[in-house]
């Protein structure tokens, strides 16, 4: 979500990529070799490596199994695919049932761009233990992610301060500074990773994934994507409709929005998340302790972020709690209901003086971790967004933006406006206005929308059918809050979910959750 540089649909695993880490590097082989033919060598998982986002390795498997992990090799440029190669690293969790009851691999993003794959699957692979009955669970590293040659922009010194900037300029002298800090970013990003950023795009992604399903030994791709993975994976579908096997979409991107549209419908959506939280906090037996009604908590709110412009608090020493840096944290804790109460808790201490809270938040978007040290979800989440998207966006078009954004968020409004300079000055061409997800032929894609969304708000489940194609997408509702359903622990959804992905039981269209 919202980010100094760059809003696009992150995962709510946001939180997990602080316990991350990674695994590859660029290979300057080259090879004659038929990459499908490759075998994997599975071992046991090390510790995720900084870039992943540091922490422990991750603990065994109920009965004792452990998480393995292996690098695939994968043309580094998919349009000379002899050429040099990139490593893509993946994990697994064997599956969990008999052998001859299993249907193959189960493939997972988690969306972003930018998330490890490797180090979010082993946070939350207990709510998947029902598919493990019948698949190998699966994820990677997408490449510029993590240890798949993790894209490397600015040390952590230069991202503290980046992500401390004034991302939400009032006069042309802080627009100047913004759009100087971002170029300064970019130009990072271009001289640390200047062989890796022209390959990161959603479609190089989409056919490393396919010549995954052949060294796993698929005949079809069976998938769950979520978030960001939701446009991978219509991208997938697109390019490789006859190989798509049974998959599902959750969290669903619009794909049918330029990255102008999109950052519109999340200031919406934050915003819709911001009215329901303000609408809980005040409904309870209790009273709400940041204010009586839903418009006076709003309100409350906005004062916080604008006398934090002119005046920070201490956030996590030794740095300050910035307007940036609370916009940020409000906005992860709207990812999932279960954070409405550190939210809460946030606000009070931040109203008596006190940003820890609120900073912590904007520290877990950011990847950043307790000892200072970040993954490279940003710069990844930087590159892969400016490879795929074609517009690039000037201050004086954002400034003729920001009554539409007002009108849309007046508290995330301006953040997500300005947030479209990103890819301003990025060294590579973007590819497309939008992603093309047409995918006839394809089979059935189950694809799972939340009516209470924030960063993929919930119109994107059924432009993601249209756009899929007669007979292809199969919409399901749910109507709850967050980012995403399946993780909600909704049985409704859950039980849909599993039923297609383990039985290849498609749902009746536009079923409802609640």
């Amino acid at each position: 979500m919202p980010n100094p540089s760059r809003p696009r649909a992150a995962v709510l695993a946001a939180t997990a990529v602080l316990m991350a880490s990674a695994l590859a590097a660029c290979g300057s082989d080259s090879k004659d070799v038929d990459p499908t033919s490759q075998s994997l060598s599975w071992k046991d998982c090390p510790a995720p490596s900084e870039s992943e986002g540091g922490g422990p390795a991750p603990s065994p498997l109920p009965g004792g199994a452990t998480w393995q992990c292996a690098t695939m090799k994968a043309p580094l440029d998919w349009g000379k695919p002899k050429g040099d190669t990139i490593g893509i690293a993946l994990i697994r969790a064997k599956t969990s049932g008999p052998k001859d009851k299993r249907i193959g691999s189960l493939i997972f993003n988690f969306g972003g761009p930018g998330g490890s794959g490797v180090t979010t699957l082993p946070a939350f692979g207990n709510d998947y233990a029902k598919l493990r009955t019948r698949y190998d669970l699966v994820s990677f590293d997408p490449r510029g992610v993590g240890r798949s040659d993790g894209v490397k922009c600015e040390n952590d010194a230069q991202l503290d301060e980046y992500f401390q900037q004034d991302a939400i300029p009032d006069t042309s002298a802080e627009t100047k500074k913004l759009v100087g800090n971002i170029t300064q970013f970019n130009d990072a990003c271009e001289k640390n990773s200047g062989t890796v950023i022209p390959h990161v795009a959603t479609t190089d992604a989409a056919r490393d994934m396919d010549l995954m399903r052949q060294v796993l030994g698929d005949d079809k791709l069976h998938y769950f994507g979520i978030s960001y993975g939701t446009e991978l994976g219509g991208v997938y579908a697109h390019l490789f409709p006859k190989n798509v096997g049974r998959a599902t979409f959750d969290g669903v991107v619009d794909p049918t929005q330029n990255s102008e549209e999109g950052s519109l419908g999340q200031a919406k959506g934050f915003q819709l998340a911001l009215d329901n939280y303000a609408k809980d906090c005040t409904s309870k037996v209790e009273d709400c302790p940041v204010g009586d009604t839903p418009e006076k908590v709003k309100a409350k709110i906005a004062k916080l972020l604008k006398d934090l412009d002119s005046k920070p608090i201490p956030g996590v020493f030794p740095r300050e709690l910035t307007q940036t840096a609370a916009t940020n944290g409000i906005a992860q804790s709207l990812y999932s209901k279960d954070f409405w109460e550190y939210l809460t808790e946030g606000l009070v201490q931040a109203y008596d003086g006190d940003g820890k809270i609120l900073m912590i938040l904007s520290d877990s978007m950011n990847g950043r971790n307790e000892d200072g040290k970040y993954s490279n979800i940003q710069a990844a989440n930087v590159s892969v967004s400016c490879a795929d998207d074609k517009p690039r966006y000037t201050p004086t078009y954002v400034r003729s933006k920001l009554p539409e954004f007002r009108a849309a968020s007046p508290l995330f409004g301006d953040y997500l406006a300005w947030g479209m300079l990103s890819c301003t000055d990025w060294a590579v061409p973007g590819a497309a206005e939008h992603p093309d997800v047409s995918a006839p032929g394809s089979a059935p894609i189950l694809v799972v929308g939340n009516t209470g969304d924030p960063a993929t708000p919930y119109e994107g489940a059924k432009k993601m059918v249209d756009a899929l194609g007669k007979g292809v997408g199969v919409r399901l509702t749910y109507e709850g809050q967050g980012h995403g359903a399946y993780d909600s622990g909704n049985k409704c959804v859950r039980g849909a979910v599993d039923g297609y992905l383990l039985n290849g039981t498609v749902p009746k269209a536009n079923s409802v959750c609640k």
